[in-house]
C-alpha cells in the first residue's frame, strides 16, 4: 500500500525531532540537576563532526556514535568541572565552551567537507514494519528515532518514579538540604551533567550520520542547541513536555519545507528560518505569563490558571547555582 502524504509527513517529522528530543532531554536531566550546559550548540557540531570523521576513517557507524557520545560528555565534564567544582560562572563557561568548539568543529572538520561516507539507514522491523499506518511511521525509521522515543518515558521515570531520580531533583532544588541528608550535591551534579553531555554527543553523531548526513560549513545544525535550550525552558524543565517541544519545533521545520513547493515565488530561507522565531515567542509568552501582575489576573480565572499550571513549569531553585559545603 502507497504510504499517505500525512504519513510520509509524521515520520519526517519523528526523523527530524529524534536527534533534538535526545539532546533536549539530555539537557533537562543536566538542568533538574541544578547546572546549566550553554556548551549544546558548540557540543553538537563538534561532536556532529568527530562522529563522521570517524565513520568515514573507519567505515564503524557504532565507533561514530561512540565518539560523538565521548565528546559530548567531555565538554560537559569541562562545564561540570569548572562551574560545579571551581565555582566558576556556569553560564560564562558553556557560553565560551560553545564558541571554541564551533569555530574547532569547522577548522578540523574542514578537509572532510562534502565527503560521502556511512550513512544510519532506516530500519524496517520485520512484521511491525508492514503494519498499515503505523508501520511506515514508527517501524520503518533509523534506530536514533526509536531511541528517541525511548528516551521520553525512561527519563519520565527515572526522574519522577525513582530513589535516584528524587535525589538528582532535590539536589537541583536544595543541595544544602540533599548534603544534611548524607548526598554529595557536587557528585551528584558532576554526574548528571556527564550524562546529558553523553546525549548531546549522541544527538550531535545523529544529525551527521543520518538526518543530515555528511559534513560541511554551513552544516545546517546551527542554532540547535540554542533551540534546545529553548524547549526545555518551553517544557518546563519536564521530559515529556520538553519532547512534545521537539515534536512542534520539527513539525514546523517539515512543513515549512512543504510549504516551498506551494509557494515557490517565496525565498526557501523564509520557510527554513521560521520555525526560530516562533519558539522565540513561545518563550517570550512563558516568561509574560511570570509576571505577578499576569498571575494576579489569572487567580480571578481559576479554569484558565489550572490549564496553564498544567502547560508551564519552574526551574530548579538552585539552577546556575554552584554549592560549597561547608
Amino acid at each position: 500500500m502507497k504510504d499517505l502524504p500525512l504519513v510520509v509527513l509524521l515520520a519526517s517529522v519523528l526523523a527530524t525531532a529524534a536527534p533534538l528530543i535526545i539532546a533536549a532531554l539530555g539537557e533537562t536531566i543536566t538542568e533538574k540537576a541544578g547546572v546549566i550546559n550553554l556548551s549544546l550548540d558548540g557540543s553538537l557540531l563538534l561532536a556532529a563532526m568527530l562522529a563522521f570523521v570517524t565513520s568515514y576513517e573507519t567505515g564503524s557507524l557504532l565507533l561514530g556514535f561512540g565518539v560523538g557520545a565521548l565528546t559530548g560528555g567531555a565538554i560537559a565534564l569541562l562545564v561540570g568541572i569548572f562551574g560545579i567544582y571551581l565555582g566558576q560562572l556556569q553560564v560564562a563557561v558553556g557560553f565560551a565552551l560553545t564558541l571554541m568548539c564551533r569555530d574547532l568543529a569547522y577548522f578540523l572538520g574542514n578537509p572532510y567537507s562534502r565527503l560521502q561516507g556511512p550513512q544510519l539507514l532506516a530500519w524496517k522491523i520485520p512484521l511491525l514494519g508492514d503494519i498499515p499506518v503505523l508501520g511506515p511511521l514508527l517501524f520503518q525509521q533509523p534506530l536514533v528515532v526509536h531511541l528517541g522515543l525511548l528516551l521520553i518515558p525512561l527519563s519520565w521515570w527515572y526522574l519522577y518514579r525513582t530513589g535516584r531520580g528524587l535525589e538528582l531533583r532535590a539536589v537541583g532544588e536544595n543541595p544544602q538540604a540533599a548534603y544534611t541528608r548524607g548526598i554529595d550535591p557536587r557528585r551528584k551534579q558532576l554526574l548528571y551533567t556527564l550524562a546529558g553531555g553523553l546525549l548531546v554527543g549522541i544527538a550531535g553523531a545523529a544529525f551527521s550520520l543520518g538526518i543530515k548526513p555528511g559534513w560541511g560549513r554551513p552544516q545546517g545544525i546551527e542554532g540547535i542547541g540554542w533551540i534546545a535550550l529553548a524547549i526545555v525552558i518551553f517544557g518546563g524543565w519536564h521530559p515529556v513536555k520538553v519532547a512534545l517541544g521537539a515534536l512542534l519545533f520539527a513539525f514546523l521545520q517539515v512543513v515549512g519545507i512543504s510549504l516551498q513547493g506551494i509557494w515557490p515565488g517565496v525565498p526557501a530561507q523564509v520557510f527554513q528560518v521560521a520555525p526560530f522565531p516562533l519558539m522565540i515567542l513561545a518563550l517570550l509568552l512563558v516568561n509574560l505569563l511570570q509576571r505577578q501582575g499576569i498571575k494576579q489576573w489569572l487567580e480571578r480565572r481559576p479554569a484558565l490558571a489550572l490549564l496553564l499550571h498544567q502547560v508551564q513549569g519552574a526551574p530548579p531553585r538552585a539552577l546556575g547555582r554552584s554549592f560549597h559545603p561547608d
